[in-house]
């Protein structure tokens, strides 16, 4: 007889197919002004993202309990000294950590009831002016991240060009595109890098800012992140291409470019950060080889659901290829 019982509960894993318990790129800094907000959809979630008036960003389910309208259509409000975001249906005010604070229906003797309402609060990490959500696995949980955010080295505080595209492609699809000239030399940090080479520089104005020396790393981090570092004899540029997962085909890439040393890049990164998105967007349609993302993330769904340490998959490279 065939075998009937449920497969197990996985953690780290949504539904989907999408990681939790990770960070994912929510938005440049530049874009979350003060006293603004925005809805965004995360891993099939809406979200709510701003900053207060006193800059502090903040993200939170953008659903308001009471009547589910989205709270990203309210205003931002002071209540007793905190910016909270009012519920533009019936005022129901929610403070940066998820907490009601005010339900104006409520009798002053009745009030402590809104001590007991809560929206979801998402973690936020803001560096290098981009600011990361985690998506913990349970959304009750108060737990601190699994993980700590992404880390990329040194940066200038904010990214010289920040652009965007949305693929037609699910969060597989687009890791593959993403990384198919990727061939992982030694294992990081829930990830791989690639070995270090000379790269040959396309565009006048790139082999003016970066020399004809210049060297190549090249990096990939669960659950989508990949940046690339050029050093130069003078100069040093890095490019970050991350992924957000919005709906199951629907994926988000965000490119960050940040230089140091090299001013003629802001003349060449705009043509280099939409070409390669363009050839991200064509490579979705027909992705390649899928062997070392589907290990890290097979790996990192057993290790979260066993509640142990992950154990990186990747096999480490000797300079001349071999394993």
């Amino acid at each position: 007889m065939p075998d009937t019982q449920p497969a197990p509960a996985r953690t780290g894993l949504n539904g989907e197919g999408h990681l939790t318990d990770s960070w994912y790129l929510a938005a440049p800094s530049a874009r979350l002004k003060a006293g603004k907000q925005e809805r965004l959809m995360i891993l099939g979630e809406p979200v709510v993202l701003g900053r207060t008036p006193a800059g502090e960003a903040f993200a939170l389910r953008d659903i308001c309990p009471h009547r589910l309208v989205p709270l990203s259509a309210g205003a931002q409000i002071e209540t007793d000294g905190e910016w909270t975001l009012q519920c533009p249906y019936h005022g129901w005010r929610f403070g940066t950590d998820g907490g009601c604070r005010l339900m104006p229906s409520l009798t002053e003797d009745s009030a402590q009831a809104s001590a007991r309402v809560s929206v979801r609060r998402y973690p936020l990490h803001e560096a290098g002016g981009a600011v990361w959500l985690y998506v913990a696995h349970d959304p009750r949980s108060t737990a601190p991240p699994a993980v700590p955010p992404p880390e990329f080295g040194p940066l200038p505080d904010r990214p010289g060009f920040a652009t965007e595209t949305l693929l037609d492609a699910a969060m597989d699809e687009a890791v593959t595109a993403l990384t198919q000239d990727d061939i992982p030399f030694a294992p990081i940090d829930r990830g791989w890098s690639t070995e270090r080479h000379a790269r040959p520089l396309a565009g006048a104005f790139l082999r003016q800012a970066l020399g004809s020396k210049a060297q190549t790393e090249t990096f990939f981090q669960l659950p989508g992140d990949r940046w690339e570092i050029v050093t130069g004899e003078t100069a040093r540029l890095v490019t970050l291409s991350a992924l957000t997962p919005e709906a199951p085909d629907k994926t988000r890439l965000t490119r960050l470019m940040w230089w140091t040393g090299a001013p003629l890049l802001r003349f060449a990164a705009p043509r280099l950060a939409r070409t390669a998105l363009a050839q991200t967007a064509e490579r979705a349609r027909a992705p390649g080889n899928t062997g070392a993302w589907l290990a890290l993330k097979q790996e990192w769904t057993a290790a979260r659901t066993e509640g142990r340490a992950f154990v990186n998959p990747v096999t480490p490279r000797t300079p001349n290829g071999s394993r």
